[in-house]
């Protein structure tokens, strides 16, 4: 009697194989596209909350500043050691201002001034510290970095004024403990808008009223100032997005106490 070796009918054929293969792949390609835009949508959502956070905290910072202010400024007569934007003539100040209005843009490599003030000096106990009946003053530089994109704040401290609670401030890569980092105003800043109103509602501007004799600009400046108005415009591009799909402006109005 001859033996028969049984045929083994185990196993997937070549056909079943690539179905399974293909099926295996569809599925997985949804389970990614599902998480990829999930990604993407809770990033887009978490640009959106920190833009949220960056233009309420600018609007808290420069409203509870320049309405305890004194009054804008062409420029800081207190010198000091960091300017970023130095006056031609003398290296210890900001470059002057006027009060015009424009848009300023973040560019990079490029330092751009927005406003100066000053408020008074106080003490470690809060209190204003005076000169026999003249109050002391420290002053305020607001300022656009157009490589990170940041409105920094830079104070500068009346030396002359004792027991100053204020210290001057330091651009953020030189900073010490005696030289605190400038303050940071608003993130991801692609633009700022500036005007300036009397209290009447007026527009000041500088360059409305030329010298008909000289052509020089002799309009209204800072001290006719009594309102500012700025708008910060902010643009931010999440991770796994091509483009800044986040772009929202704030804008804030101050009254002015000169």
């Amino acid at each position: 009697m001859s033996l028969r070796t049984p045929i083994n009918s185990d196993g997937f054929t070549i056909t079943e194989l690539l179905i399974v293969i293909i099926a295996t792949g569809v599925i997985s390609g949804a389970i990614f596209s599902f998480t990829f835009n999930y990604w993407r949508s809770s990033y887009v959502q978490q640009s959106s909350v920190d833009s949220l956070n960056s233009r309420l905290n600018a609007g808290d910072i420069l409203r509870e500043l320049l309405a305890s202010s004194t009054g804008l400024i062409n420029q800081n007569s207190i010198p000091e050691n960091n300017v970023l934007v130095p006056d031609p003539g003398n290296g210890l100040f900001w470059d002057e201002l006027r009060a015009t209005t424009e848009t300023r843009t973040a560019t990079a490599g490029v330092i751009t001034p927005i406003l100066y003030f000053k408020r008074f000096s106080f003490d470690s106990d809060r209190d204003i510290i005076f000169d026999n009946l003249v109050a002391y003053e420290d002053e305020y530089v607001l300022y656009l970095d157009g490589d990170d994109k940041t409105l920094y704040l830079r104070s500068i401290a009346n030396p002359d004024a004792i027991d100053n609670r204020l210290q001057t401030s330091c651009p953020p890569e030189s900073a010490t403990s005696s030289c605190p980092a400038d303050r940071v105003v608003a993130e991801d800043v692609s633009s700022l808008d500036v005007r300036y109103f009397s209290r009447t509602g007026n527009v000041v501007d500088y360059t409305s009223v030329t010298d008909p004799d000289t052509g020089e600009f002799i309009g209204p400046d800072f001290p006719a100032a009594e309102v500012a108005e700025l708008t910060i415009n902010i643009s931010r591009t999440p991770p796994f997005q091509q483009t800044a799909t986040t772009q929202v402006s704030t804008t804030i109005r101050v009254a002015l106490r000169n």
